[in-house]
């Protein structure tokens, strides 16, 4: 293994040590790297605002390379080891449109609409998640070796259908209120659970959004089976550990809790690029010959450029008959229960300013609090940011952010449609027997740029808000049949609504 790792090690790192040994600098002719400027530990801190976020955005923007650190050839995109290392994802091998590395730009896949980083992406930039765990899908039947190619973890033949959760790029737009929103709901649910003593039970509830009920038996034991909507690495319970109630707003099932966890976890998976955050400081996991691939620093700028992305609007027709079944459409959206789910509007408390990073409730292998920097604190309302911003009440620190979601699972799958669900339960552990028992629910789609995205749903494969609306089913059943119960025009201007909400860019 130690002789692969060197192999591959000096094969990655040769054109990177001819430019030190000929004491070229980064920046001059010959050079290959498209991020010339790492941030220190630290020094993400002492930056002015709109600095770090140009950086967070030219790495956003960066089409990395080898000699970047782009590739993993010893490493799967979960970050273990190859099941066959006598196969090195090099050469030819170095990339794969399912089991990854699948892309070299985090805005090859987020760029709708014209271009805009932070986007959605079209039917093109649908990723298999979870296909990572293979060395390299090839679907080649004859090799029996299991999660190096073709097999799975049971020893069954993947096929396109199995190998990973087909799910299209979302949009990041409004990330930062969104995230707030996730962190202050969390915060909520555990105040009450807090409270909650042996033999007691007590609804779960934050910002008009209903989680179930929590219990404790008389014993003090925690009993879960009532809370609703919260993935299951959120009621956890072992003993008298409390369950962390935590909301998880990222990934179309609630996997992520945070953007930094998004950000290292996307590094990897799609580009082969380690965070020494992650993956430890002076370490080279993947066998490439780079060290510290991305900083810290690198993934708080970012993270921070992320969380400062300009929210979605309205656009608002030129002729009054459109803008008037707009109007209709929003109240026929109400009254045949689509905002039961769909909240339009949740109020979020910016106390101490607005988008705190890091967040207090990151998972292990991602920075937390103050563990070992002090968090940073944005203003979400500062004019300087990328316009459009939401509008803080005068005096009050409150701002409405009409997003359309309530940050629960829910199943709106039909229970007789098998192709309905995904293969893999990605809120499992990869070796446990439930992650291949497949998954149903699925977070609130934020609409609030629904009238912007190329496709819909989690899988993008919708094309059109019509066939998403009627794709709805499960819980969801009965306001499908609502509106498939409305006349032509009340559904007309139903999806007319829902096509005015876009991401709206400013003016060259």
């Amino acid at each position: 293994m130690n002789r692969l790792i060197g192999a591959a090690s000096a094969l990655f790192a040769c054109s990177s040590t001819l430019l030190a040994q000929q004491g070229v600098r980064e920046t001059e002719l010959g050079s290959e790297r498209a991020v010339t400027r790492h941030l220190q530990n630290g020094e993400e801190s002492k930056l002015p605002l709109s600095e770090l976020v140009e950086l967070g955005k030219r790495l956003f923007l960066a089409n990395w390379t080898d000699q970047d650190g782009a590739g993993r050839p010893l490493t799967t995109g979960i970050g273990e080891n190859l099941v066959d290392t006598s196969k090195p994802l090099i050469g030819a091998r170095g990339m794969n449109r399912i089991s990854g590395p699948d892309a070299n730009s985090c805005a090859g896949c987020h760029n709708s609409p014209r271009g805009v980083p932070g986007g959605a992406g079209d039917f093109a930039s649908i990723v298999f998640q979870m296909a990572q765990r293979f060395d390299f899908v090839t679907f080649d039947r004859s090799d029996l070796v299991r999660r190096r190619g073709s097999l799975d973890e049971a020893g069954r033949p993947a096929t396109l259908q199995t190998v990973g959760n087909a799910r299209a790029t979302p949009d990041l737009f409004g990330a930062g209120y969104l995230e707030m929103l996730a962190r202050q709901i969390t915060a909520d649910l555990q105040r009450t659970r807090d409270s909650v003593l042996p033999g007691q039970s007590k609804p779960l509830s934050s910002t008009g959004i209903v989680f179930g009920t929590l219990s404790r038996s008389s014993d003090g034991a925690w009993i879960t089976r009532r809370v609703e909507g919260l993935p299951p690495q959120s009621l956890v319970t072992r003993g008298s550990q409390k369950p962390t109630l935590v909301v998880r707003p990222w990934q179309a099932s609630g996997t992520a809790v945070s953007l930094r966890e998004l950000t290292n976890t996307a590094l990897n998976q799609h580009f082969g690029v380690q965070s020494s955050e992650r993956f430890g400081v002076g370490t080279d996991p993947d066998g490439d010959g780079i060290e510290n691939e991305v900083t810290r620093g690198d993934v708080t700028a970012l993270t921070v450029f992320v969380a400062t992305l300009p929210v979605p609007g309205r656009v608002t027709p030129m002729r009054p008959e459109e803008r008037h079944a707009i109007a209709d459409g929003e109240q026929t959206f109400s009254r045949i229960g689509c905002a039961t789910c769909h909240i339009p509007s949740l109020r979020l408390k910016l106390a101490g300013g607005g988008y705190i990073e890091p967040g207090p409730y990151n998972s292990s292998g991602n920075l937390r609090g103050a563990a070992r920097t002090r968090p940073l604190t944005i203003d979400l309302a500062d004019p300087a940011l990328p316009q459009p911003r939401l509008t803080v009440s005068a005096g009050r620190d409150v701002v409405a952010v009409p997003a359309f979601t309530d940050f629960k699972l829910h199943d709106i799958t039909d229970p007789n449609d098998r192709e309905a669900a995904e293969p893999l339960d990605i809120n499992q552990p990869p070796s446990s027997p439930r992650f291949l028992h497949g998954n149903r629910r699925f977070l609130t789609r934020r609409l609030w740029s629904t009238g912007s995205a190329p496709t819909h749903f989690h899988h993008g494969l919708f094309i059109t808000i019509r066939e998403a609306v009627l794709a709805h089913s499960g819980e969801a059943l009965q306001e499908r049949r609502a509106f498939e119960g409305l006349n032509e025009r009340e559904q007309a201007s139903l999806i007319a609504f829902l096509e005015s909400m876009q991401v709206v860019t400013p003016p060259n």
